[in-house]
């Protein structure tokens, strides 16, 4: 009797926990992020385990998610955005940004010919080699978090270019702020 007791208590414990813990790799891109108009609408979002092959599709802030071959040249695509932004002497994605790099991420997972260039960028405050170290830290950042989504190292390469190509030469804080960036570039 206490057999079976333990027994009905082990299952009743692991059915408990099967039910609360949901692994990301069955979460679909609107689950993840917390999108419940999009997951009620009954589209999917092609992630990983999803089972929706390599082209799955579904609307994220008001923008196509698709992870088939092209998508990253639509400009209805989250895809078509490709620059991260980041704070002054930091490294780490804003959450602003950690969605956008897992779905670049998700879609080298779904392409496995598909290669980017990570180029990392700083502001002209600090020296040159601090800030192509800085550079570098950033791109890695990207780097991780689209191997965390299932990109394969060998799709990915690193450079950083540190202050040496702004995309503003102003001096103030907004066009200092735009430089701090790692542009994706899809090779």
């Amino acid at each position: 009797m206490k057999k079976i007791g333990l027994l009905l208590i082990l299952a009743a414990f692991i059915t408990a926990c099967g039910e609360r813990i949901k692994p990301d790799s069955e979460l679909s891109a609107p689950e993840k992020a917390g999108d419940n108009a999009a997951a009620s609408s009954g589209a999917t979002s092609g992630a990983i385990g999803a089972g929706a092959g390599s082209g799955g599709t579904a609307l994220q802030g008001g923008k196509l998610v698709s992870y088939e071959k092209g998508a990253i040249n639509n400009p209805d695509n989250v895809l078509s955005e490709k620059l991260i932004y980041f704070a002054f002497d930091s490294n780490t994605v804003a959450d602003d940004y950690v969605e956008l790099v897992k779905h670049h991420g998700r879609y080298l997972s779904f392409n496995a010919d598909a290669s980017v260039r990570l180029e990392g960028h700083a502001d002209e405050l600090g020296t040159r080699e601090y800030n192509v170290a800085l550079g570098e830290k950033r791109a890695n950042a990207v780097k991780q978090l689209m191997l965390y989504e299932g990109a394969g190292n060998e799709q990915i390469t690193v450079i950083s270019y540190g202050e040496e190509k702004p995309v503003e030469f102003g001096h103030d804080d907004e066009s200092m702020s735009l430089n701090r960036r790692v542009e994706i570039v899809y090779q």
